[in-house]
């Protein structure tokens, strides 16, 4: 295999990624920043499941892989002839050494901690000693993988209140399932009766190929499954979701019951309450890297 690297503005990065791939058959493309590591490095933060703020830095390098050289020259003849390319350049078109791309891939995802003795844990790892309680997810399709701060306070939350309140959670919502990481959490501290929807047909396979990975009963499906009220209402989404379902998840929560909302970032607190006011008092319970986890109790 071959790569060509090359360094272009911002205003390029978003047309020459595209036509690597869509044009010139590129099996592979990436950016960075040109200035990582250096007092000009840019920062671009964004949130799961919403476009990137920008498609590229002020100076980018571009990476493209190739089958072979031929195809890595062809690609950089023609992106050079184009009229716009005077502001971009070549930095290197060299072989890259065959890998094991599967285990290459498979080392950058390690163990992730929730508590001292709450992990998860992909397949090819071994548990760390100290776990007790371990969900094993593989990295894939769906969101939630453990890896977000969203997902390790929510499951935080699962595994602190599991001790006093898993015995009342004798039925269970988590709405937006994804991976169906917290719906299994809750599992293996104790719940029953749950119930896992997601607007996304693929989450849902995830979800049960997930439970089933790790010897869980649950019934997933979409949204229309869902069906009167549960001790434990569970949504990892988006402020803005969160915000528009706030009557449907608010409904659903039985007396005594507890909303845990994730996928809320701190400045988006107050509009959060406002939006559940009506129903359900929200506060703040946790916070990780300017994210939030917000809960809720229904009053008897």
């Amino acid at each position: 295999m071959h790569e060509l690297v090359l360094r272009l503005p911002e205003s390029l990065v978003e047309a020459v990624s595209e036509a690597l791939v869509d044009e010139l058959e590129a099996l592979s493309v990436s950016v960075a920043d040109a200035d990582a590591g250096t007092d000009a490095e840019q920062a671009l933060f964004g949130e799961p499941g919403m476009p990137v703020p920008r498609e590229g830095w002020q100076r980018s390098d571009v990476t493209a892989l190739f089958a072979n050289e031929a195809e890595a020259t062809e690609a950089a003849t023609l992106l050079l002839a184009q009229d716009w390319s005077a502001d971009m350049s070549v930095l290197a078109l060299r072989e890259v050494a065959d890998q094991d791309w599967v285990r290459l891939t498979q080392s950058q995802f390690a163990p992730v901690e929730v508590t001292p003795s709450f992990w998860i844990v992909p397949s090819w790892h071994e548990a760390p000693a100290a776990a007790r309680t371990v969900i094993r997810l593989d990295p894939g399709l769906a969101f939630g993988t453990g890896t977000h701060p969203t997902t390790r306070m929510c499951l935080r939350w699962i595994a602190n209140q599991a001790p006093t309140l898993a015995q009342h959670w004798e039925r269970l919502l988590d709405y937006g399932c994804g991976s169906g990481i917290l719906a299994i959490g809750c599992a293996l501290h104790g719940a029953r009766g749950i119930t896992a929807v997601d607007i996304d047909l693929a989450a849902v396979q995830s979800t049960l190929a997930n439970a089933q990975a790790n010897q869980v009963t649950l019934q997933a499906g979409l949204p229309e499954l869902a069906a009167g009220t549960y001790p434990l209402v569970l949504a990892n989404i988006l402020a803005t979701p969160l915000k528009l379902l706030a009557p449907l998840l608010a409904g659903h929560v039985a007396p005594d019951g507890h909303l845990v909302l994730a996928g809320i970032l701190a400045r988006q607190a107050d509009e959060l309450k406002a939006a559940y006011a009506p129903w359900l008092a929200l506060e703040v319970s946790d916070s990780e890297d300017g994210w939030i986890l917000m809960t809720a109790k229904r009053q008897a």
